[in-house]
């Protein structure tokens, strides 16, 4: 037996070699077709994460604006409130001045108007009495020529007549 440097024989070498050549090959088949798939599923997946991660930002910031919108449209809202109430107040007070003159003035038309029909009631009651007058009078007259009455006592019934109806009757 020859012997070699720690025992390497040139067979051994050679089995060695094509085992590695072969466990070489294997490692670019099985990179090919399992290691490759694998890289490009890890880079979608990053490029979605790292596309997530840009959409949660812009999320983050409109989210952002919209609240810092929103607090303020909320103090506007406040202002917005006090301003309609202020309005309202306004309107309220100018009906209520509005309905107040309005009954005023319809009071004084009530006014008026009891006014004129106390006046014809008045007068009517004056032309009743002017009648009553008349009728009496002439109811006077006719017992006076009736009975044939002497002038002074034609005078005194006259003047009877004329208290009992009164002096201002005839004036009105």
């Amino acid at each position: 037996m020859d012997s070699y440097l720690f025992d390497l024989t040139p067979q051994l070498l050679h089995d060695a070699l094509l085992s590695m050549i072969a466990v070489f090959t294997l490692f670019l088949v099985a990179s090919h077709f399992l290691f490759n798939p694998i890289r490009d599923m890890l880079k979608k997946r990053k490029e979605q994460i790292r596309d997530d991660l840009g959409d949660a930002k812009n999320s983050r910031e409109e989210a952002q604006r919209l609240k810092e919108e929103y607090e303020a449209k909320l103090q506007n809202v406040e202002k917005e409130a006090e301003e309609i109430l202020s309005a309202a107040r306004k309107k309220a007070l100018a009906n209520e001045a509005k309905i107040i003159a309005d009954a005023k003035e319809e009071a004084v038309r009530i006014r008026e108007r009891a006014a004129q029909e106390a006046e014809l009631e008045k007068k009517k009651a004056a032309d009743d009495v002017k009648k009553e007058m008349v009728s009496i009078a002439s109811l006077m007259a006719g017992k006076v020529v009736a009975a044939s009455m002497n002038t002074a006592i034609q005078d005194s019934l006259l003047e009877e007549t004329l208290k009992e109806i009164g002096d201002t009757t005839w004036l009105s």
